[in-house]
């Protein structure tokens, strides 16, 4: 069961886009990465994102935007009072990312993926769906043409 601290501030605080980071408790946008994937339309596409989900702490979601891969590893740059321990030298992607919405404004929900897929589990349950011959991928065809007959 997931428990959901509050972190907005008491009182009459506005938070800005530029004040937002300085009450975020958790840096939680420093606890993960996302990677726009191509969108995966084969079985061999498919295969390859088992293979990826298969990893500890690695899932995949489909949003508007397209394909992710979402790898929960906090980066090692991450200070234990959530500041950045090497903020002058970031890297650009550091420097563009943007607070307009984020973590601070409430943790992603299932409604906001068309697709989620939080484990190896739940992206083969949806590999045997889409694909009818998914657990047949690994045979010779020779094999396969032998069963026909």
């Amino acid at each position: 069961m997931t428990t959901v601290i509050p972190i907005r501030p008491a009182g009459d605080v506005k938070i800005t886009p530029e004040n937002k980071c300085s009450f975020c408790k958790g840096s939680t946008c420093c606890t993960y990465l996302t990677q726009q994937i191509d969108a995966p339309r084969s079985m061999e596409d498919f295969d390859l994102l088992i293979w990826q989900i298969s990893h500890v702490n690695t899932q995949l979601y489909k949003d508007s935007e397209g394909w992710f891969l979402l790898v929960n590893n906090t980066c090692r740059h991450l200070q234990p009072d959530g500041r950045c321990g090497i903020y002058e030298n970031r890297p650009q992607v550091c420097r563009d990312h943007k607070n307009d919405d984020c973590e601070f404004d409430g943790p992603a929900g299932e409604g906001d993926f068309e697709l989620y897929f939080p484990d190896y589990e739940a992206l083969l349950k949806y590999c045997r769906k889409r694909f009818k011959n998914w657990d047949r991928r690994f045979k010779p065809a020779a094999v396969n043409a032998a069963k026909k007959a």
